[in-house]
């Protein structure tokens, strides 16, 4: 037989069900809103030309934003290069060796550079490498994204390495294996999966920017694989046609937006797949 605090509790819990189910309805809900946006106006423009081509002069109708999408790609990869093992390797610094006044120094200093705006980043690259190379290129971009890059993925790396169970590091050094074999082959590879999700986020937010590209990449309108030369962007490109008085310029700024969203989707799924254990992939 059913008593009333019985059904009472059982309200309760299918009230803050509910409550539950209605945030985050509510937090989809911009996201999901945004996506239908960029697809709708994106869709129309996407095409094999325009994801091949060079861009049209002004006035004249079509072209496309190859040499972006392969500038996108240049300038991301490098940044990876550059900030995934410095961001990785001061987490797992952080995690096992940074008790100390040096290591809260280095938790300190980025926690905050991962509050400082991207355009203090651009210029900043825009000093340490535009002004002594004489030259805007692809390599000054991705400094200024791995200088982005670098602070959150240290922090996210420090939290997930200090997961892992500490009886793990003991067996392996119990069993005769130096420190650096064991953070490098048993603790970065327990938490693996969530090292991944780290990185793409740090590599999302990367891709994203736009400010640090204009004072460091800029811009270049022709085929580019020199790193140290102007290099074409999503986001440059993105900011260019959405500033311009025609309208098939607007067009093809959602149709970039659509883009730069593909790319990053199928990295993540990329990066998902590849890291599956065998057992997950059977």
């Amino acid at each position: 037989m059913t008593t009333p605090g019985r059904r009472w509790r059982a309200f309760k819990n299918g009230f803050a069900i509910t409550l539950c189910g209605v945030a985050v309805l509510v937090a989809l809900a911009p996201l999901l809103s945004v996506l239908w946006l960029v697809v709708k106006n994106g869709a129309p423009a996407l095409g094999l030309d325009f994801l091949t081509k060079l861009p049209a002069p002004v006035g004249e109708s079509g072209g496309g934003v190859g040499n972006a999408i392969l500038g996108t790609l240049a300038i991301v990869s490098l940044a990876c290069a550059i900030g995934l093992p410095i961001g990785i390797g001061a987490g797992v610094f952080l995690a096992e060796r940074g008790d100390g006044k040096f290591g809260g120094a280095v938790r300190f200093t980025a926690e905050v550079l991962s509050g400082v705006p991207s355009i203090v980043v651009g210029i900043v690259a825009y000093g340490l490498v535009v002004l002594p190379m004489k030259r805007f290129s692809a390599l000054a971009g991705a400094v200024a994204l791995a200088l982005l890059m670098v602070p959150p993925l240290a922090r996210s790396t420090e939290e997930l390495v200090r997961l892992v169970p500490r009886a793990l590091r003991e067996g392996a050094l119990a069993l005769g294996v130096p420190a650096w074999k064991t953070s490098l082959f048993i603790v970065l590879r327990t938490a693996r999966p969530g090292l991944i999700t780290a990185a793409l986020l740090a590599i999302g937010r990367a891709a994203g920017e736009t400010a640090p590209l204009l004072f460091t990449a800029l811009n270049n309108q022709y085929w580019n694989v020199r790193p140290d030369q102007p290099t074409a962007s999503l986001t440059v490109q993105i900011f260019n046609y959405a500033i311009s008085p025609y309208e098939e310029w607007r067009q093809k700024a959602w149709a970039c937006a659509l883009t730069l969203l593909l790319l990053i989707g199928f990295l993540s799924l990329g990066a998902r797949f590849l890291a599956r254990s065998p057992g997950e992939a059977r």
